[in-house]
C-alpha cells in the first residue's frame, strides 16, 4: 500500500463528525462494476462482482451495457440472478469511444436497444455519456437528442440520465447549465463529483439522480456536497466509481460513504 493511498483514504475517512448525522432520507450507496475487472462474453464474472458489491454493504450497482448485452435477447434468467442478489440495478450505462456526430451521443437506435435491454434485466435508468459540445449549435442538438432518448424511456418505463463529465461544467458551466434548460425535465443527470457539484447540486437536486465518488481523488473536499445533500430532500445514488480495475479501494470508499454522507 502506497503513502499515496493512505493519505487518500484518511481525508475521506476523516471528515467531520458533524456530518455523521447527515443522512438525508432515502440517499444510497452504490457502486459501478468497473471497480473490478469483468469478463463482457462471461455473465459469471459480472455476477461475481455482484456478490462482491453486495458482501461490502453497497445498495445498488451501475453497469456499462456492453457487460450484459449478451443477455438482451434471453433476459430472464439473468434478470432473475440479478434480483436474487438483493442489490437495486440503479443504471445501465452508454459510454462509447465514439459518438453520434450530429447529437454527441449513441444513436437513437443504440440507446433504444440498450433502453429495452435494460427495461428487460431489471435495470431503473439508462446513464448516456457524451462528447463535450462547445458550440450553441452542437449543444442544442445534444439537448434534442437527449430529450428523444428520455421520452422513449419514459415510454417504456424505465428512467433516463445523462453523465455529466467535467468538461460540462467548464467555462463556468455553459454545458451544463445549457443542458439543463434546454432538455425536457424527463432528462435527468448523474454527475461526476468535482469543486463545482456542490453549488450546482444545491440548485438542480430535483433532476439529479447519482453522483459519482471517483476513488483516489485525494484533491475532492466533500464536506460541501455533503451539507447540500443534507439541506435538500435529494433521494439519489452516491456511487464509488473507478475505471482502473482497482477492486481493493472499495471496502475503505464504502466505510468514507458512511462517516462523510452518513449512509
Amino acid at each position: 500500500m502506497s503513502t499515496g493511498a493512505v493519505s487518500r483514504r484518511s481525508l475521506l475517512l476523516g471528515a467531520p463528525l458533524s456530518l455523521l448525522a447527515a443522512k438525508p432520507a432515502a440517499v444510497r450507496p452504490g457502486c459501478q462494476t468497473n471497480v473490478w475487472p469483468v469478463d463482457a462474453k462471461d455473465f459469471e464474472s459480472f455476477a461475481g462482482v455482484l456478490a462482491t458489491i453486495k458482501q461490502l454493504g453497497f445498495e445498488g450497482f451501475e453497469t456499462d451495457f456492453v457487460n450484459v448485452r449478451g443477455q438482451f435477447a434471453r433476459p430472464g434468467s439473468a434478470s432473475e440472478r440479478i434480483r436474487k442478489t438483493g442489490l437495486r440495478f440503479l443504471g445501465l450505462h452508454v459510454g462509447l469511444k465514439a459518438y453520434d456526430p450530429q447529437t454527441a451521443i449513441a444513436s437513437q437506435a443504440l440507446l433504444e436497444q440498450v433502453a429495452d435491454g435494460c427495461k428487460a434485466l431489471g435495470g431503473e435508468r439508462l446513464i448516456v455519456s457524451g462528447d463535450s459540445t462547445v458550440h450553441p449549435l452542437a449543444l442544442r442538438a445534444k439537448a434534442d437528442g437527449l430529450t428523444r432518448v428520455a421520452k422513449y424511456c419514459k415510454g417504456i418505463g424505465v428512467g433516463c440520465a445523462y453523465h455529466g463529465r467535467d468538461y460540462d461544467f467548464r467555462d463556468g458551466g455553459t454545458q451544463i447549465n445549457g443542458l439543463v434548460s434546454m432538455t425536457d425535465p424527463a432528462v435527468h443527470f448523474v454527475l461526476d463529483a468535482g469543486s463545482e457539484i456542490a453549488d450546482f447540486f444545491a440548485k438542480n437536486w430535483r433532476r439529479i439522480d447519482g453522483i459519482h465518488l471517483p476513488l483516489g481523488q485525494a484533491e475532492s473536499d466533500w464536506e460541501p456536497l455533503a451539507k447540500a445533500i443534507k439541506a435538500s430532500q435529494w433521494r439519489g445514488w452516491l456511487i464509488v466509481s473507478n475505471d482502473s480495475g482497482k477492486g481493493g479501494e472499495a471496502g475503505p470508499a464504502r466505510e468514507a460513504l458512511r462517516r462523510t454522507f452518513g449512509v
